[in-house]
């Protein structure tokens, strides 16, 4: 007797894709992220909401008088001084923007190409240091330039970093001599 060899027939095999069960997912996953930026969303401005005691920033003077220095750079955002995780977002303080930053006698211009420009009287500012973060951006140490200014009844650290940071020093020293000079005339 001779083996018989039987061969399966050829059947078309299962679908493998559940194409019904597969849109559902990508639906449900679709809706649960636009549930999540719908939440941050309401986050930010709850969080406006909360800082909208805050007077209007400042706009800079006509003649401010000739630039001590400038500077190009990003504009992170500014935290209530002390706290680098309190990220303030009213008036547009929370929104990163490049900047260029141009320091007078009169105090520091701070103009953002796509957000709200704003000015710091010499009076407001308190200090600068390098710091290496603040709210939404941590940096190598002394990555950052934090100035601290007074709006209002509320200190405030803003962030810079400058296209070249090894400007970061000499802003910060001269902001600290241009401070100390404007206590000692108080």
């Amino acid at each position: 007797m001779t083996p018989v060899i039987l061969l399966a027939e050829a059947k078309k095999s299962a679908e493998v894709t559940d194409w019904g069960a597969r849109i559902g997912w990508l639906v449900g996953l679709a809706l649960f992220i636009a549930l999540v930026y719908w939440l941050m969303r309401e986050g930010w401005k709850w969080r406006g909401t909360l800082q909208a005691g805050l007077p209007p920033l400042p706009a800079a003077p006509e003649d401010a008088g000739p630039a001590r220095l400038s500077m190009s750079g990003r504009y992170h955002g500014s935290t209530t001084a002390g706290q680098w995780l309190d990220r303030i977002v009213a008036h547009g303080l929370g929104t990163r923007s490049r900047a260029e930053l141009t320091l007078t006698d009169a105090g520091l211009e701070v103009e953002r190409p796509g957000a709200a420009d704003f000015f710091v009287p010499r009076a407001a500012l308190r200090g600068a240091r390098l710091d290496k973060g603040i709210a939404g951006k941590v940096l190598t140490e002394g990555g950052l330039l934090v100035v601290t200014w007074q709006h209002g009844d509320k200190l405030i650290d803003s962030g810079f970093r400058s296209d070249r940071s090894a400007e970061h020093a000499e802003w910060a020293d001269t902001l600290n001599k241009m401070t100390n000079d404007t206590e000692g005339a108080r």
